[in-house]
């Protein structure tokens, strides 16, 4: 049930926002589990999108009622980012008080519910990808587990720049819908081959880059299908973070593991940059009133998404 709390008020430097549309991420169930362990009671919700309410003190770049999406990460002082909904209360809420640096109009031509699908994913992929693994066009990206919003991130901002392909998922409708979003390979990971299918696609070479979010079910399957001297970028480990090392492949074939948190600023307008230049454009699996929030948690823990599960937020 939703409960009544007091109006946030925006402080010097903030912008009063109020929420149109919240996406759930997965870090949500974490903290709604107790991990990571932050203080309780607290107000979900990293990604928002809606409409500037009030300005707090010096801030200029806004008016009220401009169409706004929410950067979740707030980069501290000492240079580490808090985010939004974890370490302060979040966006499952009708109003939200954010630094004004962390906010930015709606890219033209999204829905509320669209631009509240992309921030944390398009960030975090971005910087997996492109910060981090620096994929170059024509290179092989494998992206475990389409229906995540990492991998569906990752697949648009692959293609945006021009690299290739392949995905996996257990579920041969997710399969078919990674197509229509423009994967090049697709293939089942329950009951087919992945490292066949990657040497298929690729001609034996394997692949470039591995977005690997999965953990200790994939890390070995991971490891044999990225090419000689290729990337695995490491953001998140759901089915457990503590596989076989399997060193010598690391160093048989020279690979860089690379690991990924979130991202900064400039890896959130890297994304918004594709985002708004039509380049690339977030997936909404589905859009379900605030007041629905426990149905859509068990969507989402059960893993039965293809893309960002949103609410709705009543104004």
């Amino acid at each position: 049930m939703l409960e009544e709390v007091a109006d946030p008020e925006p402080r010097p430097g903030e912008v009063l926002i109020r929420v149109r549309a919240s996406a759930l991420n997965h870090l949500d169930i974490w903290i709604r589990k107790g991990l990571p362990s932050v203080p309780k009671p607290r107000i979900l919700g990293a990604d928002g999108a809606g409409t500037v309410e009030a300005l707090g003190e010096g801030v200029a770049a806004f008016q009220p009622g401009d169409r706004v999406v929410i950067n979740p990460g707030v980069e501290a002082g000492d240079g580490t980012i808090h985010v939004i909904g974890e370490h302060g209360d979040g966006t499952n809420a009708q109003l939200i008080a954010v630094p004004a640096t962390n906010v930015y109009p709606i890219p033209g031509g999204l829905s509320f519910e669209e631009a509240a699908a992309f921030p944390l994913v398009f960030e975090t992929a971005y910087r997996m990808l492109v910060t981090r693994a620096r994929v170059e066009p024509g290179e092989w990206v494998l992206l475990w587990g389409i229906g995540s919003g990492v991998s569906t991130a990752g697949l648009a901002i692959a293609k945006a720049l021009g690299a290739r392909t392949i995905v996996t998922s257990s579920s041969d409708e997710k399969l078919a819908r990674a197509r229509e979003l423009g994967a090049d390979v697709t293939v089942n990971h329950g009951s087919g081959d992945v490292k066949a299918a990657v040497k298929e696609a690729t001609g034996g070479h394997g692949a470039d880059v591995v977005v690997e979010h999965v953990g200790e079910a994939t890390w070995r399957t991971s490891l044999d299908v990225a090419a000689r001297e290729g990337r695995i970028a490491v953001c998140g480990a759901t089915s457990g973070p503590n596989p076989p090392a399997a060193l010598h492949r690391v160093w048989w074939k020279q690979l860089t593991i690379l690991g990924s948190t979130m991202g900064r600023k400039a890896d959130f307008e890297g994304a918004f940059s594709l985002v708004a230049e039509g380049r690339a454009r977030p997936v909404v699996d589905e859009v379900v009133p605030l007041e629905q929030i426990r149905a859509a948690h068990a969507r989402l823990e059960a893993g039965e998404q293809l893309g960002k599960i949103v609410l709705s937020v009543p104004e």
